[in-house]
């Protein structure tokens, strides 16, 4: 059985695992020595390096098996399908795009909130202008090594800061949306199984509720949430868009 499953998965989705295991892998062994590296920090955090927005996508957490193992879970059974559908080179296009798509839209989010917070605390007059900056120089020169240990100040509002500045972001999510978008758009009415509850559901109602949910949960913006919920809709997006574009232009595109 499990021969067949591995016979049944499509090309460029198995060589998605085999990267993102190794990845893992490289995690669990060299720990933030290679997290550090390969994680997408913030544009203007210290901790930022251009090769990092192609590799992010290849990183999962190290606390948590289940954050790879549902991404990848996702991948086979919606990429699999796509990648028949579309052919193994456009696949690989699509969901390369929709990862970088996920990540620019997740880093102009932060900028802009922390561009608002900034603000707030300015609107509020709880601290001057010129302390503001003298934060987020301490934040700049000194808060990315906390970051990089999972640590943090804990005094208002440098902790805030600090995390809108240095704080990562990791994990396969963004192009995972993008598949569940495109899923959702080429097969409609598809039956799917949720885990929970345990009751079918189609795929376009899934991927629209699916979709509401992040947006509030992102709009919500809970300092306990560490979860990147503009990048999920920002795979989805791009994804969505793209389809679109196909549909309309079926020779385009590879």
């Amino acid at each position: 059985m499990f021969n067949n499953l591995i016979k049944n998965i499509s090309p460029v989705v198995k060589n998605i695992l085999i990267i993102n295991v190794l990845f893992f892998v490289a995690q669990l062994t060299f720990k933030e020595t290679i997290e550090n590296n390969l994680t997408l920090f913030p544009f203007g955090s210290e901790g930022f390096k251009p090769w990092q927005l192609a590799t992010h996508f290849f990183m999962h957490s190290r606390q948590s098996i289940g954050h790879i193992f549902f991404n990848m879970f996702a991948v086979v059974i919606f990429g699999t399908q796509l990648e028949r559908v579309w052919g193994p080179k456009k696949f690989l296009g699509y969901y390369l795009i929709c990862a970088f798509g996920a990540a620019l839209l997740h880093m102009l989010v932060n900028y802009l909130r922390l561009k608002s917070f900034e603000s707030h605390l300015l609107e509020i007059s709880l601290i001057e202008p010129t302390e503001i900056q003298y934060y987020l120089d301490i934040a700049k020169n000194q808060g990315l090594e906390l970051i990089k240990s999972n640590r943090n100040y804990t005094a208002f509002p440098l902790m805030e800061l600090n995390s809108l500045v240095n704080a990562p972001m990791l994990g396969a999510s963004g192009a995972v949306f993008g598949l569940l978008a495109a899923f959702g758009y080429l097969f409609p009415n598809t039956e799917l199984m949720l885990l929970f509850p345990p009751i079918p559901i189609k795929a376009k109602y899934f991927v629209i509720g699916y979709a509401a949910l992040e947006l509030y949960l992102g709009i919500s913006n809970n300092p306990s949430d560490n979860v990147a919920h503009f990048a999920h809709l920002g795979g989805a997006l791009v994804g969505i868009i793209i389809v679109l574009y196909w549909g309309k232009n079926r020779n385009s595109f590879f």
